[in-house]
C-alpha cells in the first residue's frame, strides 16, 4: 500500500515537472507541418501517463511538432490487449508505425527517440 502511494505521488511529480517545463513547440512553414502530419498520421504511442520514459518520449513529439495518437495502456483494457496481441508484450512506451502495409512495434524510449529525431528533426 505504502510503495502505491510512493508511485502515485511519484507520478504525479512528474506529470507537474514536466508541465513546468515543457519544451516549445518546433515552428515550420505550413507545407513542412502539412508534411509533418502526413507522416505522423500512421504513428501510434502507447504509453502510460505518469511513466517517467513515456513522459520523455511524449516531450520529444512536442519538441518536434509531431501529431502523433496517444493509446493509454495502462488504464484502457482494449489499448492494453492491442498492445500485448499486436506488439508481443506489455511494455511502454512503444511506438506503433505502420508503413508500406507492415506494422512495426518499437520498444525502448531512447530508440523512439532516435527514430523520431531522425525522421522529423529536418522537416
Amino acid at each position: 500500500m505504502l510503495v502505491k502511494a510512493l508511485r502515485v505521488g511519484l507520478g504525479q511529480l512528474i506529470i507537474l515537472i514536466d508541465f513546468i517545463t515543457r519544451p516549445g513547440k518546433k515552428q515550420r512553414p505550413a507545407a513542412a507541418q502539412a508534411q509533418v502530419d502526413a507522416a505522423a498520421k500512421d504513428l501510434t504511442l502507447y504509453q502510460f501517463h505518469a511513466c517517467p520514459f513515456c513522459v520523455k518520449t511524449r516531450r520529444t513529439l512536442r519538441r518536434l511538432n509531431v501529431p502523433v495518437a496517444l493509446r493509454d495502456a495502462k488504464n484502457s483494457e482494449q489499448d492494453r490487449q492491442a498492445l500485448l496481441e499486436q506488439g508481443g508484450r506489455i511494455k511502454v512506451p512503444c511506438l506503433r508505425i505502420e508503413e508500406n502495409g507492415q506494422t512495426t512495434w518499437m520498444y525502448e524510449s531512447k530508440v523512439i527517440i532516435d527514430y523520431l529525431d531522425k525522421r522529423f528533426a529536418a522537416l
